[in-house]
């Protein structure tokens, strides 16, 4: 065996990575304080229920809900679009890097259960619709008006139906 070899990990079924029902919230990189706060509060309503937050790990929207799960107990995962695991914000616990850049919104959609997708430009519309190409279902606040996103007026009402969809 040489020097360079590392052992395997295999990991049990019931990890808590695999297990746990995976939300992603997608959005504005820039956003204003109401959108902010809703943001931030979807995060807290993810953790408290369990479930684990994927976003694409920087500013804005990312960010103010990243801040809400880690408040509300949580872990974030955030799969960045650049190459250094530093550019995350503070609130990421599992940063993923993948020096794709925008690419790498399907990454953060493929690594949902749901996503929920609050305020957002183009970039946010992409994750939309690679989302819905891969048939997951997408909440939305104060986003595009689609016909395939359901929207909700506040984030209480986006976790219940997070709530119906993974009882079911």
């Amino acid at each position: 065996m040489s020097g360079n070899t590392r052992p395997t990990r295999i990991f049990p079924q019931n990890s808590l990575f695999r297990a746990v029902g995976r939300v992603a919230v997608i959005g504005a990189s820039a956003a204003g304080g109401e959108i902010l706060a809703m943001a931030e509060e979807m995060g807290r309503l993810i953790a408290a229920h369990g479930y684990l937050l994927v976003t694409g790990g920087m500013g804005g929207v990312m960010e103010a809900a990243s801040r809400g799960a880690k408040s509300g107990g949580g872990t974030v995962l955030g799969i960045l679009p650049g190459a250094l695991r530093s550019e995350a914000n503070p609130w990421v616990d599992i940063a993923i890097t993948t020096g794709l850049g925008h690419l790498r919104n399907a990454l953060v959609v493929g690594n949902a259960d749901i996503v929920v997708a609050i305020d957002g430009a183009y970039g946010t519309l992409s994750e939309i619709a690679h989302a819905r190409i891969r048939g997951i279902p997408v909440f939305g606040l104060r986003t595009w008006n689609l016909p395939q996103v359901e929207l909700f007026d506040n984030p209480e009402q986006v976790m219940a139906q997070i709530c119906k969809y993974f009882e079911a």
